[in-house]
């Protein structure tokens, strides 16, 4: 599964992740993109807090937070 959140601001990022998750909860993999630095910090701690194993990429200005179970 997918999200693209750039150009959102906190708490936004981390609400679509939650919905995302809530909508589909067999998910075991997930990526998350923001451009917003904050964003991906609390998208790293919600993805680690629901037993996610978080890896970020940075690629220009855009983050990539992908969480795997």
């Amino acid at each position: 599964m997918r999200i693209d959140t750039c150009g959102t601001s906190c708490p936004q990022p981390v609400l679509m992740t939650k919905k995302a998750l809530d909508s589909n909860p067999a998910a075991d993999k997930i990526e998350v993109l923001t451009d917003n630095n904050t964003s991906k910090t609390n998208v790293k701690k919600y993805l680690s807090s629901n037993g996610f194993n978080v890896e970020i990429e940075e690629d220009d200005d855009t983050f990539v937070v992908r969480g795997t179970k």
